[in-house]
């Protein structure tokens, strides 16, 4: 057996639904990492751990419950913790609510490894991105959210039901703010290097549908189910193998864009040091001015946590 020390993924909220989806996803995706499951409801997080290491025996990685102390120094450090936005509950106060769970966690995580990566999951993500980063004291290149991933995900599938092609081979993004200002950057899909809007099985396509379907997929899953967690899980379980093992694969994450002086969801080149690359998209006029609409609407959010 090797006696190199393998790497550490904690998941902050791994009690839960989101967590456990996620640190399961690192287990069966073959990522071979030490994966702490954390939580401050103590029993979850080691019932969670102890059901998630039965399916590892034949996989590389391990999981066991952690200490928040152990999490500091974890390598990657995923949040997947935070407060559910109640029925009329205005947007302002589900913020103020889960900026003291995330500056709680980060104080709790003190000492922070100085070279670890943190993935935001919690929402709302853009605006949590930016506290995680402010109360953590890492550089921002290290402290990223998973932003529009998931939605560009449905997008490409629903992309690919359209046009038969399959949804990997689909570039297509969700970007902005995720949830309500986020958009769809049509202007720079493609399929094959070619415009997406120019594949024939596009013509005549409601675009606008489109958008709409995938803006109520969520709300379709929490109806039926009660809160969805295997979708996110897993695109929060890829962004950590990225961080992990050096990828630089493009993902649609939240990252701070120096041109537009915030965090958003934008495409940005992943790697072992955070945010490698962060690409300048080149929309068209009505999506740059969607893109503005999300980034006045984060910076107003944020500016009240200086």
């Amino acid at each position: 057996m090797s006696t190199i020390p393998k790497q550490r993924v904690s998941i902050i909220g791994g009690g839960g639904n989101v967590g456990a989806a996620t640190a399961f996803a690192l287990i069966a995706k073959g990522v071979p990492a030490d994966v702490l499951v954390v939580d401050v409801v103590d029993k979850a997080a080691e019932g969670q751990a102890l059901d998630i290491s039965d399916a590892s025996f034949m996989m590389p990685g391990t999981c066991r419950k952690g200490s928040f102390k152990e999490a500091g120094q974890s390598d990657v450090i995923v949040v997947t913790a935070g407060a559910r936005q109640q029925p009329g509950e205005p947007r302002s106060n589900l913020i103020d609510r889960n900026y003291k769970i995330i500056k709680s966690i980060m104080d709790s995580l003190q000492p922070i490894k100085p070279t670890a990566k943190i993935l935001m999951v919690s929402n709302p993500v853009d605006v949590l991105t930016d506290i995680a980063q402010k109360t953590s004291g890492l550089p921002r290149k290290q402290v990223i959210g998973s932003g529009t991933y998931l939605d560009s995900g449905r997008l490409r599938n629903a992309l690919s039901e359209i046009t038969g092609v399959s949804a990997t081979s689909i570039h297509a993004y969700m970007l902005g703010e995720h949830g309500d200002n986020q958009f769809t950057a049509w202007s720079t899909a493609r399929i094959g290097g070619r415009p997406l809007l120019d594949h024939p099985k596009m013509q005549g396509i409601d675009l606008d549908k489109i958008y709409e379907k995938i803006q109520r997929k969520a709300y379709e899953i929490i109806d039926a189910k009660g809160s969805t967690y295997y979708g996110i899980g897993i695109c929060a379980a890829t962004i950590a193998e990225a961080l992990l093992n050096n990828t630089s694969q493009v993902f649609p994450v939240v990252n701070y864009v120096e041109s537009r002086g915030c965090y958003l969801s934008w495409p940005a080149a992943i790697g072992s040091d955070g945010v490698e690359q962060s690409f300048d998209a080149n929309l068209n006029a009505e999506e740059e001015k969607k893109l503005q609409k999300a980034v006045v609407a984060i910076k107003e959010a944020c500016s009240k946590y200086e």
